[in-house]
This record gives C-alpha cells, structure tokens and sequence, in this order.
C-alpha cells in the first residue's frame, strides 16, 4: 500500500492565463474548473441535471469551465444520453468506463483532466448549485487544498428521513472516534479539489467505491493539507437507489483498512506534506532551527507521559525486586516506547524503514539514562542506608529530568537529524537542492525558468501531463492574474486543518 513518489516539486499555481499563450482560432478554452458527474444507470435524472448545471454554470461562473459524465458501466440508456448532451451542450463531454464504481470514476478523470480545479456532485443534485462557487473559490485563490460541502454544520439546511440523518451522523462520529477526523461531513456528494493535490492524493486512495471519499479526506487531514468546509442546502432525493446497508458495511470496512495502514506506518502521508511548502511553519527564519519549537514542545509531552510510565513501572517491579533491578526494568521498557513515540510524533519519521537503527540507538541512549538514574539511586544509598521508596522516587524523578534533556539533545542530533528521512527541503527560488552527495542532475538545472518559479511537465497518472509555476517554499498559491476577483466565502463557512 506505501507509494513511493520520490522528490516532488513544490506545490504548483494555478496556471496563469494573461501569461499563457492564446489557443488557436477555433480551439476550446482550457477549463479553470472540470464538474464530474458520476452516473449509472441514470437515464432518466441525468439529462435535466446536466441542462440544469450546464445553465446554472453559463449563467452564474466567472471562469471557463466543463462538465464531464463520468458513465461507470450503465447497461440502461445512461451512454446514449450522455453522448447526445456532449454533442448538444458546450462545454460538455462523456466519458464512459467498462467497470462500476464511483470512486474509480472520479479517479480516472480527474487523474486525466487538464483543469486546476476539479469537483464532483451527485446526478440528483440534491445539493443546492448556489454553493458551488463558494465551494470552489478557496481552490481557485489558493487558500485550501480541498473543498467539502457539509450537511452537519449549525447553518445548513437539510431535509432528509430521521434514517438518513441517523446513518450520516453516526457515521462521521465513527470517522471522529476512530480515524480522529476534523471534517464535518464525509459522505456528503459535493466535493472539490486542485488538480495539484489530486494528482499526489489520489494514488494512495485504494478504495473505487462510496469510501472514496472519506479515504480521500482522512488522508488528506492526515498529510496536513487544508480542507474547506461549506454549509449547504440540501433536500433528500426519495428515489435515491443507494443501498444504505451493504454501503455502510463497506464503509466500515474502508474505515478499519485506512486505520490499521495509518497506525502501522504503511501510508508514505510525509510525502505529501512538504512537496507543496505552503506551512509557514515550515518556513526558514535565521537563527531559528527548524521545526525545534514544534519538535520540544512534542518531546516534552511525550517525555512527561513516558516518565509517569517509568514511574508506574517502577513502583510495580519494586514490589517483587530491588531497587536497581526494578529502575533497569522500568527504564528499558519506557525507552523502547518512548523512542517509538517520539519517532513517528515528535521528529515525523514514518514506515518501518531504519527502525530497528532507531531503537538501537535509542537503547544507547537509554543506557546514558540508567547511568544518571542508577548513579543517582547508589548515591543515595550511599548517603541513606534505608531510603523511603518517596524519597527513591524523588531523587529517581530528578534524574529522569537531566536524563530527559539530554536524551532531546541526542535525539535531535544523532538519531533524527533535521531532515534525515523527509524530502528535500526547497528553497526560496522554489529550487530543490540536491543532497549532499547526489549526482548534479538530481538537483536540476538552476538556469531557465525566471526567479521563484520551477516551470515543467508533472506526470500524472493516466499519462496526463500538468505544467504550470511552482510556488516558492513558504507561500500559499497566489490567486490568478487575469481572471475575474473571487467573491467572499460567506462567513458561516469554515476551514478546517
């Protein structure tokens, strides 16, 4: 399930159209956004939602846009009526697959689609159209990553069955329990996101049906990418001919796959984090290390945890052995934990890749660690020839103290050096430096493209190609020169991290 992307450039603009050269006489307009409409079996619901979209669209949004039928293995008139509206309405394509699945289908053209901006909204459209823009204008100024309709906030408004409403709310308090999710509304049909993102997200999604989605957004919040959230209007469709039990049971299913990969380390999340640069937390200040303050206050929550561990430990193996014997045992079973811990939390080292190095190490820290406690317990002993177990702990607690800082200091130097097992950090000039030791062409060429931006094709899958500028490292994407303002996102809407 790990996927390998290597080194990724940083995160991408949207492509700059008053810069872009003009399409030839005739040609159609590249797309700012691509509204997929998965369909099957949906004769009868799809012409007037895609006439009722396609005029909302022409009427209403600033940017050149297209509607693409995503048809996923109809056996009804599904692909006869698609092809006709394609042929009938600008701006509308079909698109047919030989296999079911909604998740495929949105995989597929998006992965395939040229536009900055992708969505998708369900055949009933259900959704009121009014919130598409607000939906998609965080992707379009580069203010978020992705962009969710919600059901659940406090200033929707929804008309659906008691039924609906109890499924739809037990099972984000699921996703909330046991995957900690921040979003509001999974399973909600009104979705967007930029082709950037997509094009580094979507291949670790696994799922091709319904869990799509909410796989999409765990790993999404999980890789640190920002998620958008908008209140919507939403009335329940009565003929909807989704099967609400077996569709729930797979989500269960999706949902204890995505948890087992996320707490196993099996998902490569760091590799979407910094490509895109656009934390500024992460950028470079002189004189301040990088990540330290995020790094100590990590350390010093897992190290607080760890020594109320030791503590316990200790107090139970004294019960039934000496004192030194007890501190030992104690000891060795909290570093172990306290190694894994602040490898994967506090300095982000994920996979099982040098992780019995790591602990070795860590055992020769912990070693330094029983040296400070056991030194401390024989001077005590020394000076005390019957200790109090109240005094053993106090003196044993102070050492663990000096112990503890150093074991930072080894920690961030020797066993997780800045940078050791994350990509390549980029630099101002949006350049990725080459590691020390790597061949020149690793690094590119420093020559080309104008300062602060990296320009060039970036494959995605399906064989579609994405070029465009790289923002800098540091830097959220910048909105779009030439093109229309974007309006203000109504208030009640919310962004989500």
């Amino acid at each position: 399930m790990r996927t390998n992307f290597g080194d990724l450039p940083a995160r991408q603009h949207l492509p700059v159209t008053a810069a872009a050269p003009a399409p030839p006489a005739g040609a159609p307009v590249p797309p700012v956004l691509d509204v997929v409409v998965p369909v099957h079996n949906e004769e009868k619901d799809l012409e007037p939602c895609v006439r009722r979209l396609h005029a909302h669209l022409s009427g209403t949004f600033p940017y050149p846009f297209r509607i693409t039928i995503a048809d996923n293995a109809s056996t009804d008139l599904t692909s006869a009526v698609a092809k006709a509206l394609a042929a009938e309405l600008p701006q509308v394509m079909s698109f047919r697959l030989e296999q079911k699945g909604r998740g495929r289908a949105l995989r597929t053209v998006w992965t395939a689609s040229e536009a900055p901006v992708l969505a998708y909204m369900d055949v009933d459209l259900s959704t009121d159209l009014n919130a598409l823009l607000p939906l998609v204008a965080p992707l379009i100024s580069g203010h978020s990553d992705l962009a969710i309709g919600s059901r659940l906030t406090r200033s929707s408004r929804v008309v659906r069955g008691a039924k609906r409403e109890f499924v739809s709310r037990a099972y984000n308090l699921i996703l909330r329990g046991s995957l900690a999710a921040r979003f509001s509304d999974a399973q909600c049909g009104f979705k967007a996101i930029r082709g950037d993102v997509a094009q580094r997200l979507l291949p670790m999604v696994e799922d091709t049906g319904w869990f799509f989605d909410t796989e999409m957004l765990v790993l999404a919040e999980r890789a640190g990418l920002r998620i958008h959230e908008v209140p919507v209007d939403w009335v329940d469709d009565p003929d909807s001919s989704v099967d609400i039990v077996r569709t729930a049971a797979a989500d269960l299913k999706g949902v204890w796959r995505v948890g087992r990969a996320l707490a196993t380390g099996r998902l490569a999340l760091d590799r979407l984090r910094r490509p895109f640069g656009d934390d500024p937390r992460d950028r470079d200040l002189p004189g301040v290390p990088a990540g330290l303050a995020r790094q100590l206050l990590g350390f010093c929550v897992i190290g607080a945890l760890s020594t109320l561990f030791y503590l316990a430990l200790y107090a139970l193996f004294r019960t039934g052995t000496g004192a030194q014997a007890a501190n030992a045992l104690a000891l060795l079973l909290s570093a172990f934990a306290n190694t894994a811990a602040n490898r994967r939390l506090t300095f982000g080292v994920r996979g099982r890749g040098g992780a019995v190095r790591h602990q070795a190490q860590g055992l020769v820290v912990f070693a330094i660690g029983l040296a400070l406690t056991s030194g401390s317990l024989a001077a005590l002993h020394t000076a005390t020839a019957h200790p109090s177990h109240g005094t053993e702990l106090a003196v044993l607690l102070a050492a663990n103290l000096a112990a503890t800082v150093l074991r930072f200091l080894l920690f961030r130097a020797w066993l997780f050096p800045d940078g050791a097992g994350a990509p390549a950090a980029v630099r101002p000039d949006g350049v990725v430096p080459a590691a020390a030791g790597a061949p020149a062409s690793a690094a590119g060429s420093a020559s080309g493209p104008a300062p602060g931006a990296v320009t060039g094709p970036v494959a995605g899958r399906g064989g579609a190609q994405r070029s465009g500028p790289v923002s800098p490292r540091g830097g959220r994407s910048a909105p779009v020169p030439g093109l229309p303002d974007v309006p203000d996102v109504p208030d009640d809407s919310r962004s989500s991290r």
